[in-house]
């Protein structure tokens, strides 16, 4: 099975770096990576993965979450497709893990991650240290400790690490590129791929490491195009996403909405202060 790693790249240089050390310490090394670049170009010297690369530029405003892992997935040449993002660090096992799962069944597979603190990941990887000083996210199931376990819920679907067959991914027509920006993309990938019959299974062996970096909780920054694609998604589906970030901007007197509502109204604009006070400065607060 040739398999395809493929990641989105927006600065996070760093970050980077340190995904294509862990690719390049694959057991089962991936046939190719595809980098997405959603900027005008490359970053420069940066460490081999020990597999070829081939690059697709996706630039543009607001961030084409969406249209980047198209491009990526058509550009693609490997059968299975293993998408991480750039803040992850793979475990040694992780291509090799998500190859015995997909061929043994098919489905879209997803991955453990361990969030790191601050100053966590050193010069060489330690992917031990990365063990002791990583904490899963409190509101995701257990994995199990082989093989795989069916889950129910679509909506588990985690973008930081996930595979599919490429067929199963082109053949819904990949990711919405209507929604731009940030948030609802993968939830609406998530309910069409298994509204099209494709179960979802948590691997065992397929651990990534979040990296540190500040985060904004809620994200008030994004405030608009959360509030866009929510009211896209609640139309092409029925019910809302993003939720959380929903409930946060309507205890903030922002909008006025529930989860039983059927639109959501704009009653006010987020502050700079309101701004700079969401920014919280830990990607472990596990949003």
């Amino acid at each position: 099975m040739r398999t395809s790693v493929l990641t989105l790249v927006r600065g996070r240089r760093t970050h980077l770096i340190n995904l294509l050390k862990s690719i390049a310490l694959q057991t089962t090394p991936p046939d190719e990576l595809v980098i997405a670049w959603m900027q005008e170009a490359p970053h420069d010297d940066l460490p081999d993965p020990e597999c070829p690369v081939r690059h697709v530029l996706v630039p543009g405003d607001p961030l084409p979450l969406a249209a980047a892992r198209n491009r990526a997935a058509e550009a693609a040449r490997g059968d299975l497709l293993v998408f991480l993002d750039v803040d992850c660090i793979a475990s040694p096992g992780v291509v090799g893990a998500y190859q015995k799962a997909a061929g043994e069944q098919e489905g879209l597979f997803l991955g453990e991650v361990f969030y790191l603190p601050a100053k966590a990941v050193g010069d060489t990887l330690d992917f031990a240290a990365l063990d002791q000083t990583g904490a899963p996210h409190p509101a995701k199931p257990p994995i199990p400790s082989m093989g795989v376990r069916e889950e129910p819920d679509a909506g588990e679907l985690w973008g930081l690490s996930f595979a599919l067959p490429r067929a199963s991914y082109l053949d819904i027509g990949g990711m919405d590129e209507a929604f731009v920006g940030y948030g609802g993309e993968e939830t609406d990938f998530a309910r069409r791929l298994a509204a099209a019959g494709l179960p979802f299974f948590w691997t065992s062996g397929a651990r990534c490491y979040h990296q540190h970096h500040p985060i904004s909780v809620p994200p008030l920054q994004h405030f608009d195009h959360i509030l866009r694609n929510a009211k896209l998604f609640y139309a092409r589906h029925g019910r809302w996403c993003m939720d959380y970030w929903l409930g946060q901007f309507n205890e903030r007197g922002l909008i006025r909405w529930s989860s039983q509502s059927t639109q959501i109204e704009r009653l006010r604009e987020p502050s700079a202060a309101e701004i700079v006070e969401a920014q919280q400065g830990d990607s472990r607060l596990f949003s």
